[in-house]
């Protein structure tokens, strides 16, 4: 065991926790930076695989990717402690703040400080769409596939479908399929099992959030819906009031939005609730990223599967350009939001070597003192 390694996993990821905000893309984007530019952890090559893969499965993608780095870097004891320590922030953050919602039935206003860090992970964003460009774009059907699961992902297909219609698309294109070959994919029906509990004790709120999780593809913001779905319609242990609070809060902390749940599991059982809710949550993803690294070199070794995982690492940079032109549009509302992405975009590319730290702790003053400025 390398004590070294597992405390520059523990560090690095902290750090990325406490400062990643602006959704699973900032996320992504951060670590390519981070760890593959900055420290040469993995390949970009390598880096990709993983993205890839991880929108085949259930769970916070970004938060999949840290515990796949950690395992990187420094085995089977990395992945874990990747992953909890980027989670860990978020889960304290958004714990406190239920804390706090629970004792005065209101959160401070603390919208000012957080206006300007979205814009200013732009930059971040952009330059990790470039960079993973170049290596998943590696000829003109790749970069096809890339601008349809773009234009697709835009107007609103599912993310899921994309990454696996995109991949088959590609195996078709390179011609490797034939008909003694094929692969299938399901996505587990788990929402529609009617609970058999629905008392509010710290199984049965474990269990809901397990069974959330398994479902869970595609972007962490899906997680409205199925919370929706189980603990307010079907459980009745939310209002939709008390749901929409907790999503508000899960805006303001960094890490994966899926802390959300940290929030409700507090409404619904106090500290020991939180906890519950945030190991249902999570857990699943550490087992699911185990798994996908014994698979992703086997699916390599397969001339059919490699053009599969080529075709699928084009569709993920597909859905991050996606994602970036729309949060690009969404930003665009305010006259210090335009400023501040088009300084993000400049600093990114013209000093590449500059941290993601200090581009969200700049963004986020930068942001609040153009707040104060009269409109």
């Amino acid at each position: 065991m390398n004590f070294d390694k597992l405390k520059e996993v523990f560090l690095v990821f902290a750090k990325l926790g406490c400062i990643a905000f602006g959704g699973p893309a900032a996320h992504i984007a951060m670590m390519e930076k981070e760890l593959i530019e900055k420290r040469k952890w993995i390949t970009k090559e390598h880096f990709l695989d993983m993205v890839g893969a991880t929108n085949l499965v259930p769970g916070p993608n970004s938060t999949q990717m840290t515990m796949y780095c950690g395992y990187a870097r420094a085995g089977w004891i990395g992945l874990f402690v990747g992953g909890g320590a980027f989670i860990a922030p978020a889960v304290i953050f958004t714990l406190i703040l239920a804390i706090v919602y629970a004792e005065f039935g209101t959160v401070p206003e603390i919208a000012p400080f957080f206006f300007g860090i979205k814009p200013a992970v732009m930059g971040i964003i952009l330059g990790a769409c470039v960079k993973l460009g170049k290596k998943a774009f590696k000829n003109i059907q790749l970069i096809v596939i890339g601008i349809i699961v773009t234009i697709l992902s835009i107007l609103g297909l599912d993310e899921v479908l994309l990454i696996i219609g995109g991949g088959f698309l590609g195996m078709l294109w390179f011609g490797v399929i034939n008909k003694n070959k094929a692969a299938s994919f399901f996505a587990p029906a788990l929402l529609l099992i009617k609970p058999t509990v629905i008392s509010i004790t710290s199984n049965s709120i474990f269990l809901a959030f397990v069974k959330i999780a398994l479902v869970l593809f595609g972007s962490g913001y899906v997680l409205i819906a199925y919370l929706d779905a189980e603990l307010v319609e079907k459980l009745g242990w939310l209002t939709k009031q008390q749901l929409l609070d907790a999503i508000a809060m899960g805006q303001f902390t960094p890490g994966p939005v899926l802390t959300t749940a940290t929030f409700v599991g507090h409404q619904l059982g106090g500290i020991t609730g939180a906890l519950w809710a945030s190991l249902g949550m999570f857990l699943p993803s550490f087992l699911l990223v185990g798994l996908l690294v014994k698979i992703i070199p086997l699916l390599k070794k397969s001339v059919l599967l490699s053009k599969f995982l080529l075709s699928v690492n084009a569709c993920a940079v597909g859905i991050l350009i996606a994602v970036t032109l729309k949060l690009g549009f969404d930003l665009s509302n305010s006259w210090q939001s335009v400023i501040l992405m088009v300084l993000s975009i400049i600093v990114a590319f013209k000093f590449p070597k500059i941290s993601a730290f200090y581009l969200v702790i700049g963004g986020a003053l930068l942001g609040y003192g153009l707040m104060l400025l009269p409109v």
